[in-house]
């Protein structure tokens, strides 16, 4: 609570030293940044949306560099997710995905970080099928740029194995993959990384996509033991029902 009333009257007193500076001054711009940015980490969401909002209307109205733009767009984004207004938090990850490859390229690690929030963003939504193709294009890219052991790299892994898994019409060569793409993830996690709140929640996901192949498997195996129930011998059954449970 100290904290975050400290924050706030850090950015409110930085933002009245520099008001009454031209709308294009340097110190100023920097100044309201610096005012969303303190009100969000002190969870005030809606003011930091108002402050966010403004800022990047007079960004653009200033000409200002593509570069600073997408950095207003991202906290924005942070704030419209707070808040509740997902749609308008998937526009913005959108953009910012598109003006991060567009400036810096696909094998930069703040596009790697813009397409991973994307995602995010449309999980939010339950949108699994729409960040799959994303993530699977990005995912080497990462491994490759980054390394296996980075925790970006690790997060897109989880998420993609998260989409694969979750989607409408998963296969079971789906639902494979995502469980080993998991039990290696979370694997890594505990291995290097001082998170045990993310390692927990891949764990929980690797968890739960097990399941999702035992169901998918249980489920196949009763329509095909149905239909051996019409046509076949107790031994041919029994071989057809066995073939269909190759694992857990």
């Amino acid at each position: 609570m100290t904290y975050g009333v400290v924050k706030c009257a850090l950015g409110w007193a930085c933002w009245r030293t520099y008001v009454g500076r031209p709308e294009e001054d340097r110190d100023r711009i920097d100044a309201m940044s610096m005012l969303g940015n303190c009100l969000f980490d002190a969870n005030h969401h809606e003011e930091a949306l108002t402050v966010q909002e403004a800022e990047l209307s007079m960004e653009r109205r200033l000409g200002t560099s593509e570069r600073s733009i997408l950095v207003v767009q991202s906290n924005l984004a942070c704030s419209y997710e707070r808040v509740g207004r997902l749609e308008e938090a998937l526009r913005m990850r959108r953009e910012v995905y598109s003006g991060r490859l567009k400036l810096l390229g696909e094998d930069h690690p703040r596009t790697l970080l813009a397409a991973n929030n994307y995602a995010e963003t449309l999980f939010d939504l339950q949108r699994f099928d729409e960040a799959k193709p994303m993530l699977r294009r990005m995912m080497p890219v990462a491994r490759r740029v980054l390394g296996d052991n980075d925790e970006d790299t690790i997060r897109i892994r989880w998420n993609y194995a998260e989409a694969l898994y979750k989607g409408d019409g998963a296969t079971l060569d789906d639902l494979h993959e995502a469980v080993t793409t998991l039990e290696d993830a979370a694997r890594i996690s505990r291995r290097v990384l001082s998170n045990p709140d993310l390692t927990w929640a891949i764990e929980y996901d690797f968890q739960d996509a097990r399941a999702a192949r035992r169901s998918f498997l249980r489920e196949r195996s009763s329509l095909i033991a149905l239909a051996a129930n019409r046509i076949g011998s107790r031994h041919d059954r029994t071989n057809i029902v066995y073939r269909v449970m190759p694992f857990v």
